[in-house]
């Protein structure tokens, strides 16, 4: 049996999972990344005694980790260690109007009681519907490679649709079984995950809900960069061999086929297949001869990106009050900032805002005696990020910070460093310096998405946020399996 030379550009979930499913099945594999660590947008950096996880902060979806990990006879305990967060997380609405999310289900049907009465009741139908679309969508739907229509023609999994609610709007769907605004914005948190707004996302992700409320929020003890160092273990098992520094300048083409990946420092990898994990959208415009690109500068431009992010990483020198794991600040309405990202992009006048405090969870994170805080504002992409408007905004949600947790926080930053579109585009070619990938509407939805092959090279595929199923990060740990099944089936060893 002769072995195939996979080469995979970029360390990140999708890529880690592309590699790893394609060396388990005997193929040579070459994993090359541009920076000098693992994990893409989770990498981590450690700055006197402070440890920040540089993107994602949230784990949900722990049964898809679990199904990653035993494609590999493997268990997610066998690499890192989880810790179910009590409470969830905390939505602020306001000074002295705080909602902590319990992690019991019984308790957070009773808190939405109190509420809006019969909301307990109505959660129970809710979630029901909910737990239907997870099963059905993460278990089907996001497994399918999405090249063809016929993927999607079994009568089964046409009703299956339907019953999922992929025409109506999340905004529809949530207010048909709440009416207090609160809960109403609770519900409708998850999907900003997905990168707009709940009157453009499908009814489909309230799988979302059941993810949040019935599977739980998790923290991988160390940080979330702790499952990409178990994932990086896992593909060394496997065979993976992974280059860092390894910056592509051009997948080199000849008669329809990749042969070689160029770095930038001239060296040239031979490849049989290549797939891309990196930014697709950088991948086809400038990897890439033109005469071989999927989509047109114009097809890009159309696309509905999800949004960037301004991030913070402090750390500060005194323990902080007032404040859990996870905290919402929704204590501005949403309809402004939610303009200012999708429909006139500009710098929002009354951003939300999220704060992770990962110290109180784990001591490890932080020196003794010390919080390690993070930031996150959502923005529009392709905005322009300069020191001076990074620094009116810190100054903006800080002092909201201090003002709703009665502390004061700026003058015990003992460190601090900030993260915005050029810093995304610089590190990872990101399109538009986007955050979060390509957003989840109905018309970027499964065979309307970026192809996960390219049209005119027989041997190049992609894999990632901006292609099937979509962002996230149990969806990248689906899109690398994905695209290695699709690898696979075409080049037969």
């Amino acid at each position: 049996m002769s072995q195939k030379n996979v080469v995979v550009i970029g360390s990140g979930f999708a890529g880690l999972s592309a590699a790893t499913h394609l060396a388990k099945n005997n193929y040579s594999v070459t994993l090359i990344e541009k920076n000098e660590s693992p994990g893409g947008r989770a990498r981590k950096f450690i700055h006197q005694g402070f440890v920040f996880d540089m993107g994602p902060s949230w784990y949900w979806m722990p049964d898809v980790f679990e199904d990653y990990f035993a494609h590999f006879g493997k268990k997610p305990s066998d690499y890192y260690t989880l810790e179910r967060l009590d409470p969830s997380y905390a939505v602020v609405y306001g000074e002295h109007d705080v909602l902590d999310i319990p992690a019991d289900l019984a308790e957070f049907k009773a808190m939405l009681d109190q509420i809006e009465p019969g909301a307990g009741v109505k959660l129970e139908e809710f979630l029901a519907q909910a737990k239907y679309k997870y099963e059905v969508g993460i278990h089907d739907l996001v497994k399918k490679p999405s090249r063809s229509l016929l993927e999607f023609a079994s009568p089964k999994l046409l009703v299956d649709m339907v019953r999922m609610d992929i025409f109506q709007s999340m905004s529809k769907h949530v207010r048909k079984f709440f009416k207090h605004d609160k809960i109403i914005r609770l519900m409708e948190f998850p999907v900003l995950f997905l990168g707009e707004t709940a009157e453009n996302i499908p009814a489909l992700y309230s799988l979302m809900n059941y993810a949040d409320i019935a599977l739980g929020t998790w923290y991988p003890q160390g940080g979330m960069h702790e499952v990409i160092k178990g994932m990086v273990q896992l593909a060394e098992e496997q065979g993976v061999k992974i280059r860092f520094n390894a910056e592509v300048e051009e997948i080199e083409i000849e008669q329809g086929k990749a042969t070689r990946v160029r770095l930038v420092n001239g060296e040239k990898l031979e490849a049989d297949i290549v797939v891309a994990g990196a930014d697709y959208h950088h991948v086809d415009k400038h990897l890439l001869n033109p005469k071989y690109s999927n989509y047109s500068e114009e097809y890009w431009d159309k696309r509905v990106m999800a949004p960037s992010s301004l991030l913070f990483y402090l750390g500060v020198d005194k323990k902080l009050k007032n404040l859990r794991h996870h905290n919402l600040f929704f204590d501005e309405p949403l309809g402004p900032h939610a303009d200012a990202i999708y429909t006139n992009p500009r710098w929002p006048e009354k951003p939300l805002f999220y704060a992770s405090v990962p110290s109180i969870t784990d001591p490890s994170v932080a020196p003794e005696g010390k919080e390690n805080l993070f930031l996150l504002v959502p923005l529009a992409p392709d905005l322009d990020d300069t020191e001076a408007m990074r620094e009116k905004y810190y100054d903006i949600i800080m002092e909201r910070l201090e003002r709703i947790t009665g502390q004061d926080v700026r003058s015990h930053v003992i460190y601090k460093r900030s993260y915005a579109h050029s810093d995304f585009k610089s590190d990872y070619h990101a399109f538009k310096g986007n955050a979060y990938g390509l957003a989840n509407t109905l018309t970027q939805t499964a065979i309307l998405k970026p192809s996960l092959k390219n049209k005119k090279v027989s041997n190049l595929y992609y894999t990632g946020q901006l292609t099937v199923p979509g962002p996230g990060v149990p969806p990248s740990l689906i899109s690398g399996r994905v695209v290695s099944n699709e690898v696979m089936k075409e080049n037969n060893l």
